[in-house]
């Protein structure tokens, strides 16, 4: 029987000056009970394998029960949210109750999302439904699962309170898992708030908690940004060759670690469609999937001003002009290893913008795309065909491909193998989310737990998951999402 004595929280934040935070004390649910258990994250976080008995451990990480380590809080920030700031922002819903070592010796803080109003919830219930909590618990394990930077999801949890949105839902739990909630936000609410010398605190602590190696650098501040600007680029490349939009790259949604954050609106790419937009909310387009390496960049740009009363200009500058070359390069780099094309030849520019442009203008899945030319030693090229509707044309672009494939240096069955480790059989397409919350919201989870366990091996064959692979029905193509959560 696992003993709540064992955890051992620390509250690093809380030791910040009262600027950062209000202290708050969770809003109990109604008969909240377990329905999800990440048992890989709980070993690493040394917590119980399994839970359905640890009444005393739900108490607490439900916010049911008090107990002296657990030491709420609710962060202050503000942030740019579609492009116009804000600064009445803060954790409206979800707390930090502390961080907990994990066995490698790193520090993660625990939230709780869900868990009540706070000063920060505006108009808001501080509640979040079971339907947007299915969503975050399954694509934040998904994109662990693909090799993408992303928060964790540790636990979810049901309950029978009631919460009112566009329909009476389910009030939920997430215990959302990070090496750090601290936002680009955070840095805008002391810039414009005027409080610099907090702003300095907080890089400070950025600095010594998660950038050690900034310290010994001439201008600490300096490198800590660049820091920023690499792990954002690297995040955004992931997200593009992945075909994974975001739906909210507001500044209050941007990590400081540049992993993903705050799933919401969300959606993988179904066919290729460079302008793809997943959020109901986003009339304009501003957060599209080919919008979001110049988001990014929109972003860390905001950061930069925030950051100004700390580094003069021209290096703000500089920093910021690092970023495009290495999204660039990094994303290059994920697309030539998905087309298995890792040399450089003369007309490989022309030969993606066609390829590209071709499956534009055929629909083409994306994904499934490019798991078929990962499979071209073992099927041939008959499946990649058969998703183009001028198959004819198909048929010449994929003999062209296979021409360009022999100035490779490895062989056909070496070069498919190391595609497929790159290019998922599995992503999270929102239909199935869908399915899986319409079962989840009459009680039966059995689809969200089958959903998490194949997405934590999304490049393996799984034959007992075969339907879970396939192109999706019409309805579910290009599903626009709520941000109401």
């Amino acid at each position: 029987m696992f003993s709540l004595d064992s955890l051992s929280f620390s509250h690093r934040f809380l030791a910040l000056p009262k600027s950062f935070y209000t202290q708050v004390e969770p809003t109990p649910l109604d008969n909240p009970r377990w329905v999800a258990w990440n048992q890989d994250l709980a070993a690493e976080l040394r917590l119980p394998n399994e839970v359905d008995e640890e009444h005393a451990l739900l108490d607490v990480l439900s916010g049911s029960l008090s107990n002296e380590q657990i030491k709420p809080l609710a962060m202050k920030y503000a942030g740019h949210q579609f492009g116009i700031y804000n600064p009445d922002l803060g954790d409206g819903r979800g707390l930090l109750l502390g961080e907990l070592t994990a066995k490698s010796g790193q520090t993660f803080d625990l939230h709780l999302k869900g868990a009540g109003k706070t000063p920060y919830s505006r108009m808001g219930d501080g509640r979040a439904v079971l339907r947007s909590t299915i969503r975050e618990y399954l694509c934040s394990e998904a994109m662990k699962g693909l090799g993408v930077p992303t928060t964790r999801a540790l636990a979810m949890m049901v309950s029978d309170t009631p919460v009112y949105r566009e329909k009476v839902e389910q009030g939920a739990l997430l215990l959302r898992v990070a090496e750090t909630h601290i936002r680009f936000g955070h840095f805008e609410h002391f810039f414009y708030s005027g409080q610099h010398e907090q702003l300095r605190v907080l890089a400070d602590k950025v600095i010594a908690w998660h950038m050690p190696q900034c310290l010994t650098a001439d201008k600490p501040y300096v490198a800590l940004f660049a820091e920023v600007v690499r792990l954002t680029a690297e995040m955004i490349a992931h997200w593009q060759a992945k075909g994974f939009a975001h739906g909210v790259m507001n500044t209050d949604n941007m990590s400081i670690l540049g992993q993903t954050f705050d799933y919401g609106p969300f959606g993988f790419m179904d066919d290729y469609e460079p302008g793809y937009v997943c959020n109901h909310s986003d009339y304009q387009g501003r957060y599209a999937f080919d919008n979001q390496p110049s988001i990014a960049m929109w972003n860390l740009a905001a950061l930069a001003h925030a950051l100004s009363p700390l580094i003069d200009r021209e290096d703000l500058d500089n920093g910021l002009e690092t970023f495009t070359p290495l999204l660039q390069t990094e994303y290059s780099r994920q697309m030539r290893e998905k087309f298995g094309l890792l040399t450089k030849q003369n007309e490989d520019e022309k030969f993606f913008i066609r390829c590209f442009a071709f499956m534009k203008s055929e629909k083409v899945d994306y994904t499934r795309f490019f798991r078929s030319l990962s499979n071209i030693d073992s099927n041939g090229i008959t499946p990649v065909v058969d998703l183009f509707i001028d198959r004819a044309k198909a048929q010449s672009w994929v003999e062209s491909y296979m021409l360009r494939c022999r100035l490779e240096n490895d062989s056909e069955t070496e070069r498919c193998r190391k595609m497929r480790l790159v290019n998922p059989k599995y992503i999270l397409r929102n239909y199935l989310a869908q399915q899986a919350i319409e079962l989840a919201e009459s009680g039966d989870f059995s689809l969200v737990h089958r959903l998490a366990n194949v997405l934590k091996a999304p490049y393996e064959e799984q034959p007992d998951a075969e339907e879970l692979a396939k192109l999706p029905p019409e309805w579910g193509k290009r599903m626009v999402i709520t941000c109401s959560s």
